[in-house]
């Protein structure tokens, strides 16, 4: 969408950030590096096409397993730090990674959500039917391969993020909780009962967790988790000012 669309019909109402901020948020990558860096390249044209004084750049979690390049997203992602304003939060797959390091005996259950394609991209071989090793074994292996640095990214990732009228994080949250008092639980992994919600959050829920064909966006909350890792769609939402765009 042409970035001089993105104004709203008048009538309607308008969620909103402050003024001179612009915020791009980005949905779930799931170890597909090449299209974060593709999006990071349509961002940067954007803000060089159209200068703010200010913009912050939020991933809602998400960052590994399934497709193949996670290390080199958290990689990427690192790097951007470095550069811009940003925001990372967590999604319930580095959930799973941080609690490996500590729990072995969740990698059954993490390998079901794609935790081979993350321990792969650190070259942490996974037990097999022919290779059997226990999950102690792994999670050391993988203690060792992991860089300081991303230890430091994965155990540091906030819970959400709040601007203006919304507010970000991973999953949704729980209906007839104030939303600063939801659990992690729910802000990781909720969906039946945030999903059919139709009444008002306080804010706008800017969330992924859920793939959709689409960005899907209703009046109380938007959807951005387009399933880049299958669809080869990393969607991200630009907001600035009581406007929106796509892309």
């Amino acid at each position: 969408m042409p970035w001089n669309l993105l104004a709203s019909p008048q009538h309607e109402a308008k969620p909103r950030i402050p003024n001179g901020l612009r915020i791009y948020a980005v949905g779930d990558v799931h170890g597909r590096a090449d299209l974060l860096n593709a999006t990071f390249e349509r961002i940067d044209a954007t803000l060089k096409a159209h200068p703010i004084k200010q913009s912050v750049q939020v991933f809602l979690g998400d960052y590994i397993d399934r497709g193949p390049n996670s290390r080199e997203v958290i990689d990427a992602l690192i790097a951007r730090k470095k550069q811009h304003a940003v925001v990372c939060l967590k999604g319930n797959h580095e959930s799973y990674a941080v609690q490996f390091l500590s729990d072995p005996s969740v990698l059954t259950e993490w390998r079901q959500f794609g935790g081979d394609s993350t321990l792969l991209s650190y070259e942490v071989k996974p037990s097999t039917r022919s290779d059997p090793q226990p999950p102690e074994v792994v999670a050391e292996a993988f203690s060792k391969a992991l860089p300081t640095s991303h230890r430091r990214f994965l155990e540091g990732l906030g819970l959400s993020f709040i601007c203006g009228d919304f507010f970000f994080t991973h999953a949704g949250v729980r209906p007839g909780v104030p939303l600063g008092q939801q659990r992690e639980q729910d802000l990781l992994w909720i969906r039946e009962d945030f999903l059919l919600h139709e009444e008002d959050f306080g804010k706008i829920i800017v969330h992924g967790h859920t793939p959709a064909k689409e960005p899907d966006v209703r009046p109380n909350r938007i959807n951005i988790d387009t399933g880049a890792y299958a669809t080869g769609r990393l969607t991200c939402l630009v907001l600035q000012a009581d406007r929106r765009v796509f892309i």
